[in-house]
């Protein structure tokens, strides 16, 4: 197998799905014993008096809580299935045990996105 290029390897990745996505980095630490969660980062010293840490930081990973299934469960279920990898007994667990994180440190653009579907479907969703 011929060796990609960083380019060549995330224009591959921008054609995967996110749940083929995240299938790919489980098997990806599986195999190589390593995790991708992102790293804590060290709070620096102030050197302004502190200025520094009384600014905003804009929130980037959220977590998409279903509050609860609503009319249509059964919908909710399936729209569950296909955010995440989980099967149709986990998926409906999950859904009966609302309130539940469905997603958790998603890009805000993947949260809109599962939340839209799940609203779609009659859920009431938060983002955390």
């Amino acid at each position: 197998m011929a060796k990609l290029s960083t380019e060549e390897l995330l224009g591959q990745f921008k054609e995967l799905t996110l749940l083929e996505l995240s299938e790919f980095v489980k098997a990806f630490e599986e195999e190589f014993g390593v995790t991708a969660a992102a790293p804590v980062a060290v709070a620096a010293a102030p050197a302004a008096g502190g200025a520094a840490a009384e600014e905003a930081v804009e929130q980037d990973e959220f977590d998409v809580v279903l509050e609860s299934a609503g009319d249509k469960k059964i919908q909710v279920i399936k729209e569950v299935r296909g955010l995440t990898s989980l099967g149709l007994k986990e998926a409906k667990d999950l859904v009966e045990g609302a309130p539940k994180a469905i997603l958790e440190k998603v890009d805000k653009a993947a949260a809109e996105k599962a939340k839209e579907a799940l609203e779609g479907a009659g859920a009431t969703v938060t983002l955390k």
